[in-house]
């Protein structure tokens, strides 16, 4: 409905509100010019003279007023329309700011592939006037290689309808490129023919950017390379050396194990020696002892510097630990004429450590305190609480001291610290493997030293709870008191087995044996003789070289414990391979333990003793 037609009708409503009332009053014989006026009015259709001249006055007047009030409604109405157009006109002046000055380009493409329209921003992208820019093909602001991307798209977004995003390089108008993301819907202009709106996006710093990380994916990724072949190369240099130390130790420590102990033989031997003779083995057990102790010194160092040692830490108290201390350095510090005071702390402290490695610490300081003591001096061992939950533990000596420029060098491998040409013998490392060995039980070292009065050197260690359970493991086996275990089997002797290819070795373990009227020693030179004498005697007991030929001690370890005849002997390793990763595998191994050469006879005896009592009341227990 027109506009005219609105304000027709509502002018024929008044009209005939005011007239109909004169018609109806009298039937006027001017009713009729009065339809015809009243039809024509609606019409819009001018009053011919003679109609009006037709009218009575009181239905012109009607008129006259009706004419008055459309007047005045069209004023009004076009007061409105004015308005409602200065409204239209502010809200296009708005959407083409928002249009032409949009953070993103929009062009309309024809179906002939023309950009028919296009915003100040579309226009800045291709580095262009706007008035330039129309007309133009797309395809010319695209780079040649990139075109079948857009037109792949163009088709999927005519046959399809869904909205088509992608990114391609197009071409500024100095023939630059860039690269946009372009995002293309299908719509219709005013006569209804198709057409392609399309939103431009200017994203050559994200890609700059991707292409950065991928060119640093490609870095990093050549690096990890290299990296694991580096990783490789040092794993394979570290198994190389853990193979060597475990080759080094086998080879060392096999002929000190008859050295040491024919000489512990010699010299406890049950015919008396010559004074002479008894000098003679002392030096060789002497001479003996300093090598074995150079030989663990060193590979103890190699192995912490190639990260292969295990820490099996525990709580335990720490009395325990510096009564065993105590007992093992009493003969030198005798030797030395030195006096050793140990305080008595019962169960007050606990510590976490490695059992045997916090022995070796203490032993270690315990050594040093005796060998640069002045004569007749002392060795004071203090325990206390120290700060962060940690003990405490300071051997204190009356030696010479040390000087603040000898103090500097003091953790430094090899370095006596001018010591080289004195009377007591040292690699120059045990303080080295000690503040190694501590801190990697989670503790630290330290000394205090004044010339002329003596040192204190002092280590702490995290400390422990009472343990809920006894440790187990050889470590742990006490020396045992009571007699030897042929008392629980009735006084029937008790049989070992010894696998052995090495005659000193197996002459060695002979000769022990041969001590115990208890014991009857069986041997076997491989590990498949073993296995066949274990099943044919049920010993009691098997003591297992680890390098044997043929099969190895593993394997015929392996081979009694998968058998039921001979899967309850215990099986004792006797080994050369002594480095910590050696002792561990074998404990993993299923060994019920692993003694190491050279051979400590009274320790040897006392394991023997512990594990038959333990075969014994296995058997009874049967």
């Amino acid at each position: 409905m027109t506009r005219h037609d609105k304000f027709a009708d509502r002018g024929d409503d008044e009209e005939r509100h005011m007239v109909q009332p004169v018609v109806h009053a009298a039937a006027s014989p001017n009713a009729l010019q009065r339809q015809r006026a009243e039809a024509r009015l609606r019409q819009n259709v001018a009053l011919a003279p003679e109609d009006v001249a037709a009218l009575s006055p009181a239905a012109t007047q009607s008129l006259l007023h009706e004419l008055r009030v459309h007047q005045i409604e069209l004023e009004m109405q076009n007061e409105e329309l004015r308005e409602s157009q200065l409204a239209l006109d502010a809200a296009l002046e708005r959407y083409f700011d928002l249009y032409d000055l949009a953070p993103v380009g929009y062009c309309t493409i024809s179906e002939q592939g023309l950009i028919v329209q296009a915003n100040l921003t579309a226009a800045s992208l291709f580095g262009m006037v706007r008035g330039a820019l129309l007309k133009q093909r797309v395809s010319r602001r695209i780079l040649k290689e990139d075109q079948d991307i857009y037109y792949l798209h163009r088709k999927r977004l005519v046959e399809q309808g869904d909205l088509q995003a992608f990114d391609l390089r197009m071409v500024k108008n100095d023939g630059t490129q860039f690269w946009a993301h372009l995002t293309m819907t299908v719509g219709h202009d005013a006569a209804g023919t198709p057409e392609l709106r399309a939103v431009l996006d200017d994203i050559t710093e994200r890609k700059q950017t991707e292409a950065e990380r991928g060119r640093f994916h490609q870095v990093l990724q050549g690096k990890n390379l290299e990296l694991e072949r580096a990783t490789a190369v040092a794993e394979k240099a570290n198994q190389a050396k853990s193979d060597f130390l475990s080759s080094m130790s086998h080879e060392l420590r096999t002929p000190l194990n008859a050295i040491l102990g024919f000489g512990q033989l010699m010299e406890n031997g049950p015919t008396p020696l010559a004074p002479e003779q008894k000098e003679s083995a002392r030096q060789i057990l002497k001479a003996g002892w300093h090598l074995l102790n150079l030989i663990n010194e060193i590979l103890d160092l190699a192995t912490i510097e190639s990260g292969k040692l295990t820490m099996l830490q525990d709580s335990m108290p720490l009395s325990e630990v510096l009564q065993d201390c105590k007992a093992m350095m009493e003969p030198q510090a005798q030797e030395h004429g030195i006096q050793m005071t140990f305080p008595h702390i019962g169960n007050l402290f606990f510590i976490r450590a490695d059992r045997n490695r916090v022995k070796q610490v203490i032993i270690n300081l315990l050594s040093n305190a005796i060998k640069y003591n002045r004569v007749g001096g002392a060795v004071i061992v203090q325990c206390a609480a120290s700060g962060g939950n940690r003990v405490r533990i300071s051997v204190k000596d009356e030696g010479v001291g040390l000087a603040p420029e000898q103090l500097a060098h003091l953790f430094e491998p090899f370095n006596r610290l001018g010591q080289w040409t004195g009377s007591e013998e040292g690699t120059g490392i045990g303080l080295v493997i000690t503040k190694q060995l501590v801190e990697l039980m989670g503790g630290v070292v330290g000394v205090e030293s004044e010339v002329g009065v003596g040192s204190v050197f002092w280590v702490e260690l995290p400390t422990g709870n009472l343990p809920e359970n006894a440790p187990g493991g050889i470590a742990q086996i006490a020396p045992l008191e009571q007699d030897h275990p042929e008392a629980l089997a009735s006084g029937r002797h008790r049989w070992l087995l010894y696998v052995e290819d090495n005659p000193a070795n197996l002459a060695l373990v002979e000769q022990l044996i041969a001590r115990r009227s208890d014991l009857k020693l069986l041997s076997a030179i491989n590990g498949e003789m073993g296995t066949q004498f274990a099943r044919l005697y049920r010993p009691d007991l098997i003591l297992m070289d680890i390098n044997l030929p043929g099969i190895s001690g593993f394997d015929a370890l392996k081979i009694l414990r998968e058998d039921p005849a001979t899967a309850h002997i215990p099986v004792v390793a006797l080994s050369a391979n002594a480095i910590p990763s050696d002792i561990e595998k074998g404990i993993k191994a299923g060994f019920f333990c692993y003694l190491t050469k050279p051979i400590i006879v009274n320790e040897f005896m006392e394991t023997l003793d512990a594990v038959l009592l333990y075969s014994a009341e296995n058997h009874l227990s049967r």
